[in-house]
C-alpha cells in the first residue's frame, strides 16, 4: 500500500528529519551510564602489563582493606564458581583438518594472560574512584613469557606458542577455488601483476565506550543487563552460556547505543564479570569502559597481510586471481573473527568483475595481542581493497585509463543473476552504468584542468577510482516483528534489530506510515529488550533490508487482521472494505471505522499482530567511488580535495539518512588510508597506541564537500522492499578509492613503481619517503 497524499511527505522516500534527534541533541538520550539503581556498587578491571606471562599470585588484601571497597574477584574464582569459557572459533578447521582451535576465553584470566590489556582482576567499591584506587593496591606477581604479536613472526618455527594445541600458533585456514586452473591461467597470461599489501589493524573508538548495569532480582532471580550492545538476543544468549543459567533467566535491555560499528556485536569479558558480580554480591554492579579499556580490551578490527596476484591477458581481460593472506586474529580467535576473514572477505573478493578462475589461501594466526572482530565492513574492505590496488596497477602495467581497465571486466547486466567464483549470487546489478554515473559526477574528463591548477600552485594532484560491490546481511534473514494498535492512538512496533545512531527508527516509522497511513507521530518504534522479543540485532548493513522489510510485512498483515474485525464491525464482507487514511470504509459508502476506534473495541483495547518473517538471500549493494587528492611534495602531506560517489542502494526510504551512513563511512575509510594504525611493540608487545593521543582518527577538516548521488532504478530481488544495505558501502570504496589517488599522484610525479609499494596509512612521512627515495 501507498501513504496517502495526506501522510505521503513522511513515507518512504522522503528526507523526514530523524525522529531520534529531538531526545539526543537535547541532551535527553537514555545510554547506560545515565542509569543508576539504589545500593549500586562500581567496578573496573585491573589489566594485564604483560603480552604472555603465567600468573605467579594474586594479593587483594591491600585492596581490600582501603575504605569503599567492596570485593576483588579473580579468575580463579569465578572459575570455581562454575563460570565457563566464551565460546570459541567453532566451525572452522585448520590445514590439517583438524578442528580450529584457540586458548580458553575466561572472562578474567586464568594462570595466564596472553595480550597487553586482559583483565586480570576486577575490583568493585561503592563508588567508581574508590574501584580505581584500589586497583592501585592488587599485587600481582607475574612470570614473564616469551610473546609474538607480529603475523609472519608467529608463523616462524620457532615463535612462542600462543596456544599449546596450535604449535605452528595457525587458528583456521581455508582454501577456495580451483588452484590447478589458475595456475594455468597465469602460465598463459600475457601480464601477471603482484603486490604485497597490508590492511592495518584498527580500533573502532565508538564515541560511548562499553557500558554495563547489571542487578538481580532477589525475588525471582532473574538477572538483567543493561547494556550497549547492537546484539541484545546474541549477548543473552552468550551470557546464559557462560553463566549455565537458562535463557530466559536473563534479560538484556538496550537504550541508546553510542555507535557501534560492528565493536558491540558480541558478549565480552568484562560482561560475564559484572554479571557474576551482581550476582556473588546480591547488589547491583555498573561497569563504564575509560578509553583506554577500549584501546587495550575491545576487539580490534582488519590486520591482514596479504599477497595478491592478477593474471590477465593482451587485451585486459583477468583471466585469474590469486590470493595469499595471514590474518591476525589476536590471542583469543572469536568465530566471527574467523569467518570475517576467512569467508565473508572472500565472498566479494572478485567484485564487480568478471573473473574465471580463483585461488584463495587464506590463514587466521593467533598472536599475544587483543582480539580482531567485526568492524565496519568486516571483510569486505580488506578484500575490496585488495582488488582495487590490484585494478590500478594493472592499469599501469597495460597503458590503460584506470576506468578503461574495469570497463573491459565488469560484469553485464544480462549475466544476472550472476553466481560468482566463491558461489555467491548476485540477484542485481548494473555496474558499467553505476560507472559512468559515478565518472561523469567526479568530472573524469575535466581532470587535465584541475591538474594544470594544481601544479602552478605547487601541488601535485592524483585521482582514484573505486568500483566495487559488497554483501550485506549478516547471514541472518529472519526477523520478528510485534505490532500493537492502541485505543489512545499510537502504533507501537517492537523490533529486535538496534538503533546505534544509524536513524533506524525513523526509517522504520516511514515504512509503517506507508502501510498505516497516519501521521508520523502516531508511530513508537520500540527496540533493545529482549523480554519483548528476540532477534540477530543489527549487524552486517541488515538492519534495513532484513528488519525494516519484517516491519513492512508486519504491518501488512496487522491491516489484513484490523480488515477482517472491521468487517464484523460494519456487518460487511471484508473484500468490500477499503483501508486509506488510518480507515476502514465500505466501498461507494460513507459507512466507515477508524483503525483506533477499532482497537478500542479489542480486548485489551489493542489489536496485536506477532509477526516472524524472512528476506530471500543477502543484498549487494555497490558503488562507484572517485577521490581527488593534493600532496605537498617537500613535507608529504595529503589533502583530499574532491570525493564523488554514485551508490546502487536500491530504493531508498530517507535520502539523508543513506547520504549521511554513506558520507560517514567514506571518512571512516580516510581514517584507515591516511591516518588509523594500532601499534604494539614487536619484541615486547606493549600497545604503542593506547590513547588518542597516540592514535590519529579522522579530523572533519580531513574530509572535502562530498559529491554524492544514488541509483533508486536497480531494486534488490531479494526483499519485497527492494533495498539494499548502506551502512557499511562508503567505508569499504573510499579506502582504496583514496589510496589509488595517492598513488597516482606519486606516479605522476615520476615515483614510478615505487609508488606501487605505499602501505597504510598513507602518513607525511610515508609519503614523503616514497617521494624522495
Amino acid at each position: 500500500m501507498d501513504a496517502s497524499p495526506s501522510y505521503g511527505r513522511f513515507g518512504s522516500g522522503h528526507a523526514v528529519r530523524r525522529i531520534e534527534d529531538r531526545t539526543l541533541v537535547a541532551g535527553r538520550g537514555a545510554f547506560v551510564d545515565d542509569f543508576s539503581l539504589a545500593d549500586q556498587a562500581h567496578l573496573c578491571f585491573l589489566r594485564s602489563p604483560h603480552a604472555h606471562a603465567r600468573i605467579v599470585s594474586i594479593d587483594a588484601s591491600a585492596a581490600l582493606a582501603l575504605p569503599g571497597v567492596v570485593a576483588v574477584l579473580t579468575g580463579d574464582e569465578l572459575r570455581h564458581a562454575g563460570v565457563r569459557p566464551l565460546a570459541g572459533p567453532a566451525g572452522f578447521r585448520r590445514p590439517d583438518g583438524s578442528p580450529a582451535v584457540a586458548p580458553p576465553r575466561r572472562a578474567l584470566a586464568c594462570d595466564r594472560v596472553r595480550f597487553v590489556g586482559e583483565a586480570v582482576a576486577a575490583i568493585v567499591a561503592e563508588s567508581r574512584a574508590a574501584a580505581i584506587d584500589a586497583r592501585d593496591a592488587v599485587v600481582v606477581d607475574y612470570e614473564d613469557l616469551p610473546a609474538v604479536v607480529d603475523v609472519d613472526d608467529a608463523l616462524a618455527p620457532a615463535a612462542p606458542r600462543v596456544c599449546e594445541d596450535a604449535p605452528d600458533n595457525l587458528c583456521a585456514a581455508l582454501r577456495h577455488g580451483d588452484a590447478a586452473a589458475a595456475d594455468a591461467a597465469f602460465a598463459r597470461a600475457a601480464h601477471v601483476v603482484s603486490l604485497d599489501l597490508v590492511n592495518q589493524r584498527l580500533a573502532p573508538s565508538a564515541l560511548e565506550p562499553r557500558a554495563v548495569l547489571a542487578h538481580e532480582d532477589r525475588a525471582s532471580g532473574r538477572l538483567t543487563l543493561r547494556m550497549s550492545t547492537q546484539m541484545p538476543s546474541g549477548t543473552r544468549d552468550a551470557l546464559a552460556d557462560a553463566l549455565g543459567r537458562p535463557k530466559e533467566s536473563l534479560r538484556v535491555v538496550v537504550g541508546d547505543v553510542g555507535g557501534g560499528f560492528g565493536m558491540k556485536t558480541g558478549l565480552y569479558p568484562e560482561d560475564v564479570a559484572v554479571a557474576f558480580a551482581a550476582r556473588h554480591l546480591g547488589r547491583p554492579v555498573k561497569w563504564c569502559a575509560e578509553r583506554s579499556d577500549e584501546f587495550l580490551g575491545a576487539t580490534h578490527g582488519r590486520d591482514v597481510r596479504s599477497r595478491a596476484e592478477l593474471a590477465l591477458d593482451a587485451d585486459g581481460r583477468i583471466l585469474a586471481l590469486r590470493i595469499r593472506s595471514r590474518a591476525n586474529v589476536g590471542a583469543y580467535a572469536t568465530s566471527t573473527g574467523v569467518a570475517i576473514q576467512l569467508l565473508i572477505g572472500p565472498w566479494v573478493q572478485t567484485s564487480v568483475y568478471d573473473i574465471p578462475a580463483i585461488d584463495f589461501d587464506f590463514r587466521a594466526v593467533l598472536t599475544h595481542t587483543t582480539t580482531t572482530g567485526a568492524y565496519r565492513g568486516a571483510g569486505r574492505p580488506e578484500a575490496i581493497y585488495l582488488t582495487e590496488r590490484l585494478m590500478d596497477a594493472a592499469a599501469r602495467r597495460l597503458g590503460l585509463d584506470q576506468a578503461e581497465l574495469r570497463r573491459r571486466n565488469l560484469i553485464r547486466p544480462e549475466q544476472m543473476p550472476y553466481r560468482n567464483p566463491m558461489g555467491q549470487t548476485y540477484d542485481s546489478g548494473r555496474f558499467e552504468s553505476i560507472m559512468d554515473q559515478g565518472l561523469a559526477l567526479a568530472d573524469w574528463q575535466g581532470f587535465d584542468t584541475r591538474l594544470t591548477e594544481s601544479k602552478a600552485r605547487g601541488r601535485l594532484r592524483g585521482r582514484g577510482l573505486a568500483t566495487f560491490l559488497e554483501w550485506t546481511g549478516g547471514n541472518a534473514f529472519e526477523e520478528r516483528v510485534t505490532v500493537d494498535v492502541a485505543a489512545d492512538g499510537v502504533i507501537e512496533i517492537f523490533t529486535a534489530t538496534q538503533a546505534m545512531g544509524q536513524g533506524i527508527a525513523t526509517s522504520y516509522a516511514q515504512l509503517a506510515v506507508d502501510v498505516f497511513q497516519v501521521p508520523l507521530e502516531r508511530i513508537r518504534i520500540v527496540q533493545g529488550d529482549t523480554d519483548r522479543g528476540t532477534g540477530f540485532g543489527s549487524a552486517g548493513s541488515r538492519s534495513l533490508f532484513t528488519g525494516g522489510s519484517a516491519v513492512r510485512v508486519a504491518s501488512e498483515r496487522t491491516i489484513r487482521q484490523a480488515q477482517d474485525l472491521a468487517a464484523d464491525a460494519l456487518e460487511a464482507p471484508a473484500a468490500d472494505l477499503e483501508y486509506a487514511d488510518g480507515a476502514f470504509r465500505i466501498a461507494g459508502t460513507d459507512r466507515a471505522i477508524g483503525l483506533f476506534e477499532l482497537a478500542d473495541r479489542q480486548p485489551g483495547q489493542r489489536i496485536r499482530i506477532d509477526s516472524t518473517s524472512a528476506v530471500e538471500g543477502p543484498s549487494w549493494p555497490n558503488g562507484c567511488h572517485v577521490c581527488e587528492v593534493e600532496v605537498d611534495s617537500e613535507t608529504g602531506s595529503v589533502q583530499v580535495v574532491a570525493y564523488s560517489s554514485m551508490n546502487d542502494v536500491g530504493r531508498v526510504v530517507n535520502p539523508d539518512i543513506v547520504r549521511g551512513q554513506l558520507d560517514g563511512g567514506a571518512v571512516q575509510g580516510f581514517g584507515q588510508a591516511l591516518c588509523e594504525a594500532v601499534g604494539y611493540e614487536r619484541d615486547g608487545g606493549q600497545l604503542l597506541s593506547a590513547s588518542f593521543l597516540d592514535y590519529a582518527l579522522p579530523r572533519a577538516d580531513l574530509a572535502p564537500r562530498f559529491r554524492t548521488a544514488t541509483d533508486t532504478l536497480i531494486p534488490c530481488r531479494t526483499n519485497p522492499l527492494g533495498v539494499k544495505g548502506v551502512g557499511e558501502l562508503g567505508t569499504i570504496g573510499a579506502t582504496p578509492c583514496v589510496v589509488n589517488a595517492v598513488v597516482d599522484a606519486l606516479w605522476r610525479a615520476g615515483v614510478g613503481e615505487r609508488a606501487l609499494s605505499l602501505q597504510m596509512p598513507l602518513t607525511a612521512e610515508r609519503v614523503w619517503r616514497v617521494l624522495h627515495r
